[in-house]
């Protein structure tokens, strides 16, 4: 891929580079960092401060070096967004096989994470990173795509909604451990849709 270019405006009125390229070995630390502010500034009600700030940075960090340096599957890839040459968002997608009924159709696809830099979101980055994803999976065949969204985060609601996506009725329960109570604390997450 040759990565997805524009003219973007900053604040101050200048004009800066922006695009979208593979991550390469190197850039697991900013995608780290920004997902861990994104989820701190989107899921505070949701998950809670606490367990927000009990993540381990560094964990994140070796867990998005693995994924960039030594993909666990075919098809799986790490894009970032970039602002001239700093890293501002990424995302990471995979294929989706076939049902086991359906041997013979085309594959899916799935974003499996997709964030921006807070002080940079609403400049386009997110919007960049999505078709940049969508492209790269229907060149691997796939003719849908899916992601999961936790319950509550609205915005990211309305950017997929705005990007054409929708929600399919599917819902899961994951548990991320225990609540300041020490109850079991699940999130609700909901999966949007859209053909490709």
């Amino acid at each position: 891929m040759n990565g997805h270019h524009a003219e973007g405006a900053h604040a101050d009125g200048a004009h800066a580079d922006v695009s979208v390229r593979p991550a390469v070995a190197g850039d697991e630390r900013a995608v780290a960092r920004i997902q861990l502010a994104a989820w701190r500034s989107a899921h505070a009600a949701t998950l809670g401060q606490e367990v927000l700030e009990s993540f381990d940075e560094g964990a994140f960090v070796e867990r998005w070096a693995q994924a960039v340096r030594m993909p666990p599957a075919p098809g799986y890839r790490v894009l970032v967004a970039c602002a001239g040459p700093r890293v501002v968002g990424f995302a990471a997608v995979a294929p989706v096989p076939p049902p086991e009924e359906e041997p013979l159709a085309a594959p899916g696809g799935v974003i499996l994470a997709l964030e921006v830099d807070p002080p940079e979101q609403r400049a386009g980055h997110g919007s960049r990173l999505l078709a940049a994803a969508v492209d790269l999976l229907r060149g691997d065949g796939a003719d849908q795509v899916q992601t999961w969204v936790i319950d509550g985060d609205e915005a990211r609601d309305r950017f997929l909604a705005g990007a054409g996506m929708g929600p399919d009725g599917a819902v899961r329960d994951l548990s991320s451990g225990e609540g300041p109570g020490g109850e079991a604390f699940v999130v609700r997450e909901r999966r949007w849709y859209a053909s490709i």
